[in-house]
C-alpha cells in the first residue's frame, strides 16, 4: 500500500513537472503551436509515454492553461495578500510586476490563447473564458480594496480598472514579441504607474 501511494506521488511529480514545461514551452510557441510530438522533444520521452499523462492535445492545452492560472496565483495573488490590504491592488495587477517574473509572466499565455482560441468553440475556450474572467476579477476586488482603505478614489469603476490592466498586458505582449521593442519593460511601468496615479486623484 505504500509502494502504491508513493508511485501515485511520483506520478503526479512528473506530470507537475511536464506542465511546467509545457507552460514555459507556450511562451515561445503559443498555446496552438504545443503539441504532445513538440513536448515530447523538450522533455525527453516519446510521445506515448506523454499520453499516459495527457490524452489528448485539447487537453494538454486546458491543462497548460489551469498551469497558468496556479502560477498566477503563486506569483501574483499570494504576494499580493501578504501586503496591506490598500497595497493590493498594485501589487497583483502589475503587468510588467508579472512579467518580470523568474519564469514566464502568469498572464501571458492567457494573451496569446485569447488571440487563437477567440472564436474557437470547445474545452479550451471554456477553460480560458473561466480563467480571464477569475483574474480579471481578482484585479477588480484589489481596486476595490485599495478604494475602501482610501488609497484610491471613491468614484472608481475598478472593472473599468481590471480592463485597462489587461490592455495593458496586452500591449506589453505585442511590444515584446511582435515588436521587439527593447523599451518594453520600462514602457509598462510607467504605463502602470500613470494608471495607479489616476485611480489616486
Amino acid at each position: 500500500m505504500e509502494s502504491l501511494g508513493g508511485a501515485v506521488s511520483k506520478g503526479e511529480t512528473t506530470r507537475q513537472s511536464i506542465l511546467d514545461q509545457a507552460l514555459d514551452l507556450s511562451s515561445e510557441v503559443g498555446l496552438e503551436g504545443l503539441t504532445l510530438g513538440v513536448l515530447a522533444q523538450r522533455v525527453g520521452m516519446s510521445k506515448s509515454g506523454l499520453y499516459a499523462h495527457f490524452a489528448s492535445k485539447e487537453l494538454l492545452q486546458r491543462d497548460v492553461l489551469d498551469a497558468a492560472a496556479a502560477r498566477f496565483v503563486d506569483v501574483v495573488l499570494v504576494p499580493a495578500l501578504k501586503q496591506p490590504r490598500g497595497c493590493r491592488a498594485s501589487r497583483c495587477s502589475s503587468p510588467a510586476g508579472c512579467a518580470g517574473a523568474p519564469r514566464s509572466s502568469p498572464g501571458l499565455p492567457f494573451v496569446a490563447a485569447a488571440a487563437d482560441f477567440d472564436d474557437r468553440p470547445g474545452l479550451v475556450r471554456d477553460s480560458l473564458i473561466s480563467h480571464l474572467k477569475d483574474m480579471l476579477g481578482a484585479v477588480s476586488r484589489a481596486a476595490r480594496i485599495a478604494v475602501e482603505e482610501g488609497h484610491f478614489r471613491a468614484d472608481l469603476d475598478t472593472d473599468q480598472f481590471a480592463y485597462e490592466v489587461w490592455g495593458q498586458l496586452v500591449a506589453y505582449q505585442h511590444y515584446r514579441r511582435l515588436l521587439g521593442d527593447p523599451e518594453t519593460q520600462a514602457r509598462a511601468q510607467r504605463a502602470f504607474r500613470g494608471l495607479i496615479e489616476a485611480s489616486r486623484t
